[in-house]
């Protein structure tokens, strides 16, 4: 192990960072869908209900492998097809528009509950202030819902983060893809990948800590 680190370390720190980077993006562009989804979801329009239900449903009844493989191979197939030639993805463009989908729709449901947790009284006592619906949600619900939505986001944070080891299949430099590279390169698979295992455990008991802690607080501050 030893040997792998002093030898690869700085390209598995790399790695590393690519990872978090990858994480990062994913869960900001996830926070606006999820934000979109779940709003579709609470409101009373039937049409922006069912468009909410069937993006959540349909993305999560795909797997994060099946999603990554038609993005960055379907995607620039089928736009070949109507005659655009140049058009492709890089594994970063491809990996990030997977992610940010299927956690999204995670997000959805995280940010949904988040609101029907907040007592309905309290957007019925700012609409009769005079607050529209969308400046009620904004101000008052929101604010308060988030505070409930804070340890779940975290959760889905670390959750994103492992999910980034599937984006090997289609080439993303992340963390598992220099495992692999390195674990060919050396044959020395027990430690390349008891070096990259303690690599993930680290960050991920690092924000589970965190995620325990961010809990604790808001359950006392309620």
């Amino acid at each position: 192990m030893i040997a792998i680190v002093q030898t690869y370390g700085s390209m598995l720190l790399g790695a590393l960072g690519k990872t978090l980077l990858l994480t990062l993006l994913s869960l900001v562009f996830a926070m606006i869908v999820g934000m979109i989804f779940a709003l579709m979801n609470v409101g009373k329009n039937r049409a922006f209900n069912l468009m909410g239900t069937v993006y959540v449903d349909a993305v999560r009844g795909v797997p994060l492998i099946v999603l990554a493989y038609f993005i960055y191979f379907g995607i620039p197939a089928g736009i070949k097809m109507i005659g655009i030639q140049d058009f492709r993805l890089t594994a970063l463009q491809a990996g990030t528009i997977a992610l940010a989908m299927n956690c999204g729709a995670y997000m959805a449901e995280i940010i949904r509950a988040g609101i029907e947790s907040v007592d309905k009284g309290q957007m019925e006592a700012s609409r009769s202030l005079g607050l529209t619906y969308g400046k009620s949600m904004l101000l008052v619900v929101l604010p308060q819902a988030i505070r409930t939505m804070i340890p779940s986001i975290i959760n889905q944070f670390i959750i994103t983060l492992k999910d980034t080891s599937i984006l090997s299949v289609i080439g993303f430099p992340e963390l598992t893809n220099m495992g692999k590279t390195i674990s060919g390169n050396t044959f020395k698979s027990l430690e390349t990948w008891a070096v990259v295992g303690v690599m993930y455990m680290v960050v991920i008991v690092t924000l589970s800590k965190v995620a325990k802690r961010v809990e604790r607080r808001v359950n006392r501050g309620r």
